[in-house]
């Protein structure tokens, strides 16, 4: 008996000398991750750390809110003198989240929620109920006049604030939008913004990666994701300005992407084809990714119609995109019957196309194929999804067409076509590439309605129908943005 003892003791001590070293390498392994920066992600992120890392001082929240909430920039019941009475520490990183709660199915009111639990109700904005434009107008307006004053804390928080935006495309565009506005106030700087992809497509997050869509393993996710947006690399994303120019006394139901800039002028440099009207109207917007023209846009219009009229069967993103497959069957773009039907021809009809290659003050017409029933202008890689139409193009290919390597801060969209739509599905699968047109630094489309009464355009997910005058020519006009927007890399 006494020897059984003495082995299972000595099977015990090895035991626990096994334990221990297992443990001590397991330990090893952590402190390598940790010093390599990589440790809170693989790891797991702690809650009252990031919260720390995070959290903008109480006062200056609830000024903020208040700002934003009185729209104004002078809160008198904050002053900065308040700073020297209070001892509180200065956020390491501020962050600030936008949710759009519509976005995502089901899941924006949730991830709003979960994302309020871990870093506070104060720094969490419903977009349905907070303007990102306000935000931007009063909120950081009275941080940076409190800095102004000599507050450190407030001075800090501007300096270092990023943004979380919780939607898809279009809600990363119109935050964007919103923060270029510093750019246009020389209010430096311009804080990044991460992304909680709750889109269809999400093609902006897919670039920058942050995923392709919502999470099953959310509620983890959320923290890694937000922990992501104060430590990730600084990356710069051209934006494009779309100026559309028709005739006065037509009327048209504007898309939230566009705005109403007035009475206009048309330029009449380059190379016009049509009658220019008396009086035009003038509406802009800025896109990020992507603008087009022709069938695609009008099959995006119709879903974006039908999913306005019943809401309910556009519960969740796989759903959205069943329902959009099907209506582009309904569309005529897979089956187009050979009748004199203008609505049914290729965009060269109506469209006429101009550009202006790199360090080039002079507009060139380029010709639209005949069989191009849509034309896309796209910024990124991604497009409809994470597909990638422009392709993959070899070096020889390049040099041949006069093409340079697509990036999304080059200063360049690419244009290509999409004929059909078993032309356009095979793109899609990425079994072919689409009709390459050219590569451009601006665009003018001159567009002559003659049968046509309508046009149909969307950038970036949001579609809209272009009313087209009889009599005179209708444009589209697209320069780049002077500054790049700044997305923090989600990899």
């Amino acid at each position: 008996m006494s020897v059984l003892r003495l082995s299972d003791v000595a099977r015990e001590k090895e035991a626990l000398t096994s334990t221990s070293t297992s443990s001590s390498s397991r330990l090893s392994l952590r402190d390598g991750l940790s010093r390599c920066g990589i440790g809170s992600i693989l790891t797991g992120v702690d809650k009252e750390e990031l919260r720390r890392r995070v959290m903008i001082p109480d006062r200056l929240r609830s000024a903020m809110l208040e700002a934003v909430r009185l729209k104004s920039s002078y809160v008198a019941d904050f002053r900065a003198d308040v700073a020297a009475e209070v001892e509180e520490e200065v956020a390491e990183s501020p962050l600030v989240v936008f949710v759009n709660c519509k976005s995502g199915g089901r899941h924006g009111p949730i991830l709003k929620g979960r994302l309020q639990e871990l870093i506070g109700e104060d720094q969490v904005f419903d977009l349905s109920m907070v303007n990102p434009l306000d935000f931007v107008q009063y909120g950081l307006a009275y941080l940076e006049m409190l800095a102004d004053s000599g507050d450190f804390c407030a001075k800090s928080a501007r300096e270092n604030l990023r943004i979380m935006v919780a939607g898809g495309d279009g809600t990363v565009g119109w935050i964007l939008g919103c923060l270029g506005e510093l750019n246009v106030q020389n209010r430096k700087p311009v804080p990044p913004i991460g992304v909680i992809p709750l889109g269809t497509g999400n093609d902006l997050s897919r670039t920058f990666n942050w995923g392709a869509s919502f999470p099953f393993a959310w509620r983890q996710a959320v923290k890694r994701s937000l922990y992501k947006a104060i430590t990730g690399p600084i990356c710069r994303l051209d934006s494009w300005k779309v100026t559309v120019s028709m005739p006065a006394g037509e009327e048209m139901d504007l898309p939230y992407a566009l705005r109403e800039i007035g009475e206009c002028t048309i330029e009449q440099d380059g190379d016009i084809e049509g009658e220019l009207p008396e009086k035009a109207f003038c509406f802009e917007g800025v896109f990020y990714n992507y603008f087009s023209i022709g069938m695609d846009a009008k099959v995006a219009y119709g879903f974006h119609n039908l999913r306005d009229e019943k809401p309910y069967i556009a519960n969740s993103p796989i759903t959205n995109k069943l329902i959009y497959a099907g209506y582009t069957c309904t569309q005529g773009w897979f089956f187009t019957p050979c009748i004199s039907d203008p609505s049914l021809r290729g965009l060269k009809n109506i469209l006429r196309l101009s550009i202006k290659k790199v360090n080039s003050n002079e507009w060139e017409a380029i010709p639209v194929p005949s069989s191009v029933r849509a034309i896309v202008a796209l910024n990124l890689h991604n497009y409809g999804s994470g597909r990638h139409p422009w392709g993959n193009l070899k070096t020889e290919y390049l040099e041949k067409r006069g093409f340079v390597e697509a990036q999304a801060d080059d200063g360049l969209l690419e244009i290509f076509g999409l004929k059909q739509g078993w032309h356009a599905s095979l793109v899609m699968v990425e079994l072919i590439s689409a009709k390459h047109i050219a590569q451009a630094s601006a665009i003018r489309l001159e567009i002559r309605g003659g049968q046509w009464r309508d046009g149909y355009m969307q950038m970036d997910g949001e579609p809209w129908k272009q009313p087209l005058s009889t009599e005179y020519s209708t444009f589209v006009e697209i320069k780049r943005v002077p500054f790049q927007s700044l997305i923090v890399n989600g990899a």
